[in-house]
Protein backbone atom coordinates (compact mmCIF):
# COMPACT_ATOMS: atom_id res chain seq x y z
CA UNK A 1 0.00 0.00 0.00
CA UNK A 2 1.33 3.46 -0.87
CA UNK A 3 1.76 6.16 1.73
CA UNK A 4 -1.07 8.12 0.13
CA UNK A 5 -3.38 5.12 0.24
CA UNK A 6 -2.44 4.40 3.84
CA UNK A 7 -3.19 8.00 4.82
CA UNK A 8 -6.55 7.84 3.09
CA UNK A 9 -7.39 4.61 4.90
CA UNK A 10 -6.51 6.07 8.30
CA UNK A 11 -8.69 9.11 7.68
CA UNK A 12 -11.80 7.16 6.72
CA UNK A 13 -14.90 7.97 8.82
CA UNK A 14 -15.30 4.34 9.93
CA UNK A 15 -11.87 4.24 11.57
CA UNK A 16 -12.34 7.70 13.04
CA UNK A 17 -15.55 6.55 14.70
CA UNK A 18 -13.82 3.54 16.20
CA UNK A 19 -11.24 5.88 17.76
CA UNK A 20 -13.62 8.49 19.16
CA UNK A 21 -11.77 11.01 21.32
CA UNK A 22 -13.74 12.91 23.91
CA UNK A 23 -17.26 12.45 25.27
CA UNK A 24 -19.73 10.24 23.42
CA UNK A 25 -22.00 11.99 20.96
CA UNK A 26 -25.03 13.37 22.74
CA UNK A 27 -27.45 16.25 22.78
CA UNK A 28 -25.90 19.15 24.69
CA UNK A 29 -27.41 19.49 28.12
CA UNK A 30 -27.36 22.31 30.70
CA UNK A 31 -23.93 23.27 32.08
CA UNK A 32 -22.83 21.50 35.26
CA UNK A 33 -19.37 23.01 35.64
CA UNK A 34 -17.90 25.78 33.50
CA UNK A 35 -19.33 25.01 30.05
CA UNK A 36 -19.43 21.22 30.54
CA UNK A 37 -22.74 19.42 30.60
CA UNK A 38 -23.09 16.20 32.59
CA UNK A 39 -21.80 13.88 29.85
CA UNK A 40 -18.86 16.14 29.04
CA UNK A 41 -17.82 16.61 32.66
CA UNK A 42 -17.99 12.89 33.37
CA UNK A 43 -15.84 12.20 30.31
CA UNK A 44 -13.35 14.88 31.32
CA UNK A 45 -12.71 12.92 34.53
CA UNK A 46 -12.56 9.51 32.84
CA UNK A 47 -9.34 8.73 30.97
CA UNK A 48 -10.86 6.07 28.74
CA UNK A 49 -12.57 8.76 26.63
CA UNK A 50 -9.30 10.48 25.79
CA UNK A 51 -6.65 7.74 25.71
CA UNK A 52 -7.48 5.05 23.12
CA UNK A 53 -4.59 2.78 24.14
CA UNK A 54 -5.03 3.20 27.87
CA UNK A 55 -5.26 -0.51 28.63
CA UNK A 56 -2.20 -1.28 26.50
CA UNK A 57 -0.09 1.30 28.33
CA UNK A 58 -1.31 -0.05 31.67
CA UNK A 59 -0.28 -3.56 30.68
CA UNK A 60 3.08 -2.31 29.46
CA UNK A 61 3.71 -0.56 32.78
CA UNK A 62 2.85 -3.79 34.61
CA UNK A 63 5.22 -5.85 32.48
CA UNK A 64 7.97 -3.23 32.84
CA UNK A 65 7.54 -3.37 36.61
CA UNK A 66 7.95 -7.15 36.76
CA UNK A 67 10.95 -6.96 34.43
CA UNK A 68 12.51 -4.27 36.61
CA UNK A 69 12.14 -6.38 39.74
CA UNK A 70 13.71 -9.31 37.91
CA UNK A 71 16.70 -7.13 36.98
CA UNK A 72 17.37 -5.14 40.14
CA UNK A 73 15.88 -7.42 42.78
CA UNK A 74 12.90 -7.61 45.09
CA UNK A 75 12.47 -4.43 47.16
CA UNK A 76 12.60 -4.29 50.92
CA UNK A 77 9.01 -4.41 52.16
CA UNK A 78 8.47 -2.25 55.26
CA UNK A 79 5.41 -1.41 57.34
CA UNK A 80 4.81 2.26 58.11
CA UNK A 81 1.60 1.68 60.05
CA UNK A 82 -0.55 -0.98 61.72
CA UNK A 83 -3.04 -1.70 58.93
CA UNK A 84 -2.13 -4.53 56.57
CA UNK A 85 -2.09 -2.21 53.55
CA UNK A 86 0.19 0.32 55.26
CA UNK A 87 3.45 -0.87 53.74
CA UNK A 88 5.99 0.40 51.25
CA UNK A 89 8.57 -0.98 48.84
CA UNK A 90 12.11 0.39 49.19
CA UNK A 91 14.47 0.08 46.25
CA UNK A 92 17.95 0.96 47.44
CA UNK A 93 20.68 2.61 45.49
CA UNK A 94 24.28 1.64 46.25
CA UNK A 95 25.14 5.26 47.00
CA UNK A 96 25.52 6.16 50.67
CA UNK A 97 23.46 8.87 52.37
CA UNK A 98 21.49 9.17 49.16
CA UNK A 99 18.44 11.31 48.34
CA UNK A 100 15.02 9.68 48.49
CA UNK A 101 12.07 9.83 46.11
CA UNK A 102 8.74 8.70 47.57
CA UNK A 103 6.20 7.75 44.90
CA UNK A 104 2.41 7.81 45.37
CA UNK A 105 0.58 5.76 42.76
CA UNK A 106 -2.63 6.64 40.95
CA UNK A 107 -5.66 4.56 40.02
CA UNK A 108 -8.71 6.78 40.75
CA UNK A 109 -7.91 6.40 44.48
CA UNK A 110 -9.25 2.85 44.13
CA UNK A 111 -6.79 0.67 42.24
CA UNK A 112 -3.14 -0.28 41.73
CA UNK A 113 -0.31 -1.11 44.09
CA UNK A 114 3.24 -0.06 44.85
CA UNK A 115 4.59 -3.14 43.08
CA UNK A 116 2.85 -2.09 39.89
CA UNK A 117 5.05 1.02 39.78
CA UNK A 118 8.38 -0.72 40.23
CA UNK A 119 9.24 0.18 36.63
CA UNK A 120 10.52 3.62 37.70
CA UNK A 121 12.86 2.27 40.38
CA UNK A 122 15.70 1.46 38.00
CA UNK A 123 15.97 5.07 36.83
CA UNK A 124 16.22 6.45 40.36
CA UNK A 125 18.48 3.75 41.75
CA UNK A 126 20.81 4.11 38.78
CA UNK A 127 20.95 7.88 39.27
CA UNK A 128 21.91 7.46 42.92
CA UNK A 129 18.58 7.86 44.72
CA UNK A 130 16.44 5.51 46.77
CA UNK A 131 12.99 4.89 45.29
CA UNK A 132 10.14 4.25 47.73
CA UNK A 133 6.71 3.22 46.44
CA UNK A 134 3.85 3.46 48.95
CA UNK A 135 0.76 1.29 49.36
CA UNK A 136 -2.39 2.72 50.91
CA UNK A 137 -6.08 1.89 51.13
CA UNK A 138 -8.57 1.94 48.30
CA UNK A 139 -11.04 4.73 48.97
CA UNK A 140 -13.89 2.25 48.48
CA UNK A 141 -12.63 0.28 51.48
CA UNK A 142 -12.74 3.29 53.80
CA UNK A 143 -16.22 4.59 53.13
CA UNK A 144 -15.20 6.98 50.37
CA UNK A 145 -13.07 9.11 52.71
CA UNK A 146 -10.05 10.55 50.89
CA UNK A 147 -8.80 11.86 54.21
CA UNK A 148 -7.87 8.32 55.24
CA UNK A 149 -5.66 7.91 52.16
CA UNK A 150 -4.09 11.32 52.71
CA UNK A 151 -3.26 10.43 56.30
CA UNK A 152 -1.71 7.13 55.24
CA UNK A 153 0.48 8.89 52.69
CA UNK A 154 1.54 11.41 55.32
CA UNK A 155 2.35 8.61 57.76
CA UNK A 156 4.46 6.90 55.11
CA UNK A 157 6.40 10.09 54.36
CA UNK A 158 6.92 10.67 58.08
CA UNK A 159 8.21 7.11 58.48
CA UNK A 160 10.67 7.59 55.63
CA UNK A 161 11.96 10.81 57.16
CA UNK A 162 12.42 9.28 60.60
CA UNK A 163 13.94 6.03 59.33
CA UNK A 164 15.94 7.18 56.32
CA UNK A 165 19.25 6.19 57.89
CA UNK A 166 18.05 2.58 58.21
CA UNK A 167 18.28 2.12 54.44
CA UNK A 168 21.08 4.58 53.67
CA UNK A 169 18.90 7.56 52.89
CA UNK A 170 19.44 11.23 53.63
CA UNK A 171 16.39 12.62 55.47
CA UNK A 172 17.40 16.12 54.44
CA UNK A 173 16.98 15.20 50.77
CA UNK A 174 13.47 13.79 50.76
CA UNK A 175 11.35 14.37 47.66
CA UNK A 176 7.89 13.13 46.76
CA UNK A 177 5.91 12.57 43.59
CA UNK A 178 2.61 11.12 42.48
CA UNK A 179 0.62 10.55 39.33
CA UNK A 180 -3.11 11.14 38.71
CA UNK A 181 -4.98 10.51 41.96
CA UNK A 182 -1.49 10.02 43.40
CA UNK A 183 -0.60 13.45 42.04
CA UNK A 184 -3.51 14.78 44.06
CA UNK A 185 -2.30 13.00 47.21
CA UNK A 186 1.19 14.32 46.54
CA UNK A 187 -0.14 17.88 46.52
CA UNK A 188 -2.09 17.20 49.72
CA UNK A 189 1.12 15.97 51.35
CA UNK A 190 2.90 19.12 50.21
CA UNK A 191 0.43 21.35 52.08
CA UNK A 192 0.72 19.28 55.27
CA UNK A 193 1.58 21.12 58.48
CA UNK A 194 4.24 18.67 59.62
CA UNK A 195 5.10 20.41 62.88
CA UNK A 196 1.51 20.74 64.00
CA UNK A 197 0.28 17.30 63.06
CA UNK A 198 3.36 15.09 63.24
CA UNK A 199 5.96 16.79 65.42
CA UNK A 200 8.35 16.93 62.47
CA UNK A 201 10.24 19.83 60.92
CA UNK A 202 8.08 21.94 58.64
CA UNK A 203 10.45 21.44 55.73
CA UNK A 204 10.89 17.66 55.68
CA UNK A 205 9.88 17.61 51.99
CA UNK A 206 12.37 19.35 49.74
CA UNK A 207 10.33 19.20 46.53
CA UNK A 208 7.23 17.67 44.98
CA UNK A 209 6.43 16.40 41.49
CA UNK A 210 2.68 16.52 40.89
CA UNK A 211 2.01 14.56 37.71
CA UNK A 212 -1.34 14.77 35.92
CA UNK A 213 -3.19 15.38 39.16
CA UNK A 214 -6.31 17.05 40.50
CA UNK A 215 -5.95 19.94 42.89
CA UNK A 216 -9.46 21.37 43.25
CA UNK A 217 -12.19 18.92 44.18
CA UNK A 218 -15.29 20.88 43.16
CA UNK A 219 -15.51 19.61 39.55
CA UNK A 220 -14.66 16.10 40.70
CA UNK A 221 -17.50 16.09 43.21
CA UNK A 222 -19.86 17.11 40.42
CA UNK A 223 -18.66 14.30 38.14
CA UNK A 224 -19.25 10.54 38.14
CA UNK A 225 -16.60 10.20 40.85
CA UNK A 226 -19.13 11.36 43.43
CA UNK A 227 -20.51 7.82 43.21
CA UNK A 228 -17.62 6.35 45.21
CA UNK A 229 -16.08 9.32 47.05
CA UNK A 230 -17.68 11.02 50.04
CA UNK A 231 -17.41 14.64 48.95
CA UNK A 232 -18.74 16.38 52.04
CA UNK A 233 -17.90 20.09 52.15
CA UNK A 234 -15.15 19.67 54.76
CA UNK A 235 -13.50 16.81 52.87
CA UNK A 236 -13.72 18.69 49.58
CA UNK A 237 -12.04 21.68 51.20
CA UNK A 238 -9.32 19.74 53.03
CA UNK A 239 -8.60 17.66 49.94
CA UNK A 240 -8.32 20.66 47.60
CA UNK A 241 -4.65 21.66 47.85
CA UNK A 242 -5.19 24.54 45.43
CA UNK A 243 -7.19 26.27 48.17
CA UNK A 244 -4.29 26.01 50.64
CA UNK A 245 -1.18 26.88 48.67
CA UNK A 246 -0.08 29.26 51.43
CA UNK A 247 1.01 26.13 53.34
CA UNK A 248 3.43 25.02 50.65
CA UNK A 249 6.98 24.84 51.95
CA UNK A 250 8.76 23.19 49.04
CA UNK A 251 9.21 23.80 45.31
CA UNK A 252 6.53 22.23 43.13
CA UNK A 253 6.74 20.86 39.61
CA UNK A 254 3.35 20.24 37.99
CA UNK A 255 3.23 18.21 34.77
CA UNK A 256 0.56 17.00 32.37
CA UNK A 257 0.35 15.69 28.82
CA UNK A 258 -1.01 17.78 25.97
CA UNK A 259 -3.33 14.90 24.98
CA UNK A 260 -4.89 14.44 28.42
CA UNK A 261 -8.51 15.28 29.13
CA UNK A 262 -9.33 19.01 29.11
CA UNK A 263 -9.94 18.97 32.85
CA UNK A 264 -6.65 17.32 33.77
CA UNK A 265 -4.87 19.90 31.64
CA UNK A 266 -6.83 22.78 33.19
CA UNK A 267 -6.27 21.47 36.71
CA UNK A 268 -2.50 21.41 36.19
CA UNK A 269 -2.42 24.90 34.72
CA UNK A 270 -4.68 26.40 37.37
CA UNK A 271 -2.77 24.79 40.23
CA UNK A 272 0.56 26.08 38.94
CA UNK A 273 -0.90 29.55 38.38
CA UNK A 274 -2.30 29.65 41.92
CA UNK A 275 1.01 28.56 43.40
CA UNK A 276 2.85 31.19 41.37
CA UNK A 277 0.38 33.89 42.41
CA UNK A 278 1.06 33.00 46.03
CA UNK A 279 4.75 33.69 45.48
CA UNK A 280 5.78 30.05 45.84
CA UNK A 281 8.34 28.33 43.58
CA UNK A 282 6.63 26.31 40.86
CA UNK A 283 7.38 24.96 37.40
CA UNK A 284 4.70 23.91 34.93
CA UNK A 285 5.54 21.35 32.26
CA UNK A 286 3.20 20.45 29.42
CA UNK A 287 4.54 17.33 27.69
CA UNK A 288 3.64 17.50 24.03
CA UNK A 289 1.86 14.48 22.50
CA UNK A 290 1.46 12.47 25.70
CA UNK A 291 -1.71 10.93 27.08
CA UNK A 292 -2.45 10.50 30.79
CA UNK A 293 -1.13 7.00 31.41
CA UNK A 294 1.79 7.58 29.07
CA UNK A 295 2.81 10.40 31.40
CA UNK A 296 3.01 7.91 34.26
CA UNK A 297 5.19 5.67 32.12
CA UNK A 298 7.69 8.47 31.49
CA UNK A 299 8.68 8.53 35.17
CA UNK A 300 10.75 5.44 34.39
CA UNK A 301 12.64 7.21 31.62
CA UNK A 302 15.40 9.58 32.72
CA UNK A 303 14.94 11.46 29.45
CA UNK A 304 11.14 11.44 29.44
CA UNK A 305 9.08 14.39 30.74
CA UNK A 306 8.52 13.10 34.27
CA UNK A 307 11.76 11.18 34.73
CA UNK A 308 13.77 14.21 33.66
CA UNK A 309 11.69 16.50 35.88
CA UNK A 310 12.10 14.25 38.92
CA UNK A 311 15.87 14.00 38.61
CA UNK A 312 16.18 17.75 37.99
CA UNK A 313 14.04 18.47 41.06
CA UNK A 314 16.39 16.31 43.12
CA UNK A 315 19.47 17.90 41.62
CA UNK A 316 20.86 14.67 40.23
CA UNK A 317 21.52 13.45 36.71
CA UNK A 318 20.72 10.28 34.81
CA UNK A 319 23.02 7.30 35.23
Amino acid sequence: MTATAAAATVSTPALAQRCQIGPPKHEKGPPVFLNYDRVELDAAYDQQYYEPQLSIVQKRIASHSEATIARIGVPERVAYGDAEIEQMDIYRTNHTNAPIFVFIHGGTWRYDTARGYAYAAETFVGAGAHYVAVDFASVTDVGGDLGVLAMQVRKAIGWVYRNAASFGGDPDRLYIGGHSSGGHLCAVALITEWQKGFGLPADIIKGGLCMSGMYEMEPGRLSWRRGYIKFADEIADNMSPQRHVERLGAPVVATYGSLETPEFRRQGRDFAATVKAAGKPVELIEATNYHHQEMAETLGNAYGPNGRAALALMGIGAA
